[in-house]
């Protein structure tokens, strides 16, 4: 039965149909595409970011050391020998520096049997030069010998001399006197060369 209603909405025809899928599929083919395009545009952006300029670190100041002090028994060109005196002792062979000098019974002749820690305590009088005599010292009894470290000691009367660390170099002290250390005894020496086995007031002590 054909009414008005009927006879006014007509069926689509194919072509329609067809027309209507393709607009449906374009939509989301359109939006991808869009989407891969924002994403590459993104990409090469990144890849252009500039790097951060490269700081070196500041430099730490440069430190000089501090200047070192000389060794009690630091090598002299031909250091001075005379005598002094001290204290009870009386004339006794000291340095150019009026420091106390001593021997070391253990030495045998010229040959030092001070090394290693015992030099230490009780550092040789060295010298690059030959010897003088000063004041009240005798030059015949003034000579050298060599150690095991090559080093050159002066020697009085024959006898390898020797500073005592804790004297610290002062003139006039005398802490070494008598005392027993490394194996033997150590006395400050007479102008004749002989030891001086007085005693200082005071005591001493041993290694």
């Amino acid at each position: 039965m054909f009414d008005e209603y009927s006879a006014g909405v007509r069926s689509p025809g194919p072509s329609a149909v067809r027309r209507r899928r393709r607009a449906r599929t374009a939509g989301p083919l359109a939006v991808g595409a869009a989407a891969v395009v924002a994403a590459a545009v993104a990409g090469c952006g990144g890849g252009s970011s500039t790097s951060s300029p490269t700081t070196s670190p500041p430099s730490s100041p440069t430190m000089s050391p501090p200047s070192s002090v000389a060794p009690t028994g630091g090598a002299a060109p031909g250091g001075t020998m005379k005598t002094a005196s001290v204290g009870a002792l009386g004339q006794i062979v000291v340095d150019g520096q009026a420091r106390t000098v001593y021997l070391f019974q253990k030495d045998t002749g010229t040959t030092s049997s001070c090394s290693g820690s015992c030099a230490a305590v009780w550092p040789p009088v060295t010298t690059t030069g030959k010897p003088q005599a000063g004041s009240g010292a005798d030059a015949a009894k003034l000579g050298t010998t060599k150690r095991s470290d090559g080093r050159t000691e002066v020697t009085y009367s024959g006898h390898p001399l020797y500073y005592y660390a804790p004297d610290g170099g002062a003139s006039g002290s005398a802490k070494g006197q008598g005392l027993n250390q490394f194996g033997a005894k150590w006395y400050v020496l007479s102008p004749s060369g002989a030891p001086v086995t007085q005693q200082p007031s005071g005591g001493g002590g041993g290694y």
